[in-house]
Parts: C-alpha cells; structure tokens; sequence
C-alpha cells in the first residue's frame, strides 16, 4: 500500500508559516505565541531554539518516531520565528542551500586534497 502525504504538506508549507509568523509579528501578544515571542527579543527566541533543538536530538536517540517529528515541526517553528526576528527572509536561506547544493557535486567528484 502506497503511503500518502496530506495534501499541501511538503516543503512550501516552510514558506507558507513563515509568512504566518511575520503576519503576527505585531498580534496581540495574550492571543499570538509568536506575537509573545517577538515581544521577549532575540535572545529569548533565541534560546527557546536551542531548547527545541535539544529536545529533538533527544527524541532521535531515545524518542519514537512520531515524537522526532512533533520535535522537528517545533525546531523549524522557532527557527523561522528567529529569522524573521533578524530581519532574514526564507528566500535567503534557500538560495544558500541551492548553491551548496549546485557545488557539491564538484566538491566530491574532485580528488582528495583538491577541493574547490
């Protein structure tokens, strides 16, 4: 039996919350989780992040996978919560990982030593 993945759950649901979280980015802080966090700077967002990111290599080691997944959606949330807090636009970042991607394949195809 093939597996199906709900409609619109792929990658451009990336794009699609971070348009959300800089929508609320001025909300009502009592309504909007992400209003609060902008209110509490960067340095909280910040550390609400690193939060995240330990409790998602902690349900890779020991977790189910369910859990892993439930960790990483929070994980991306608060890093996108973060870029849009300094000003950085989703786009940016996918245009770093398009060329890191386009240079990998000469990257590895060169010979130890001789890394472009």
């Amino acid at each position: 039996m093939a597996e199906t993945t709900p409609e619109g759950s792929d990658a451009r649901i990336l794009d699609r919350l971070y348009g959300i979280i800089l929508s609320r980015r001025d909300a009502d802080p009592e309504t909007s989780r992400t209003a609060r966090l902008f209110r509490l700077g960067t340095r909280r967002i910040a550390q609400k992040l690193g939060e995240e990111a330990v409790e998602t290599v902690l349900e890779a080691e020991h977790g189910a996978k369910d859990k892993l997944a439930a960790e990483s959606a929070d994980l991306l949330y608060h890093l996108l919560v973060l870029w849009a807090d300094r000003g950085i636009e989703a786009r940016e970042v996918w245009a770093v990982l398009a060329d890191r991607m386009a240079g990998s394949g000469a990257a590895e195809a060169a010979p130890p030593g001789k890394q472009p």
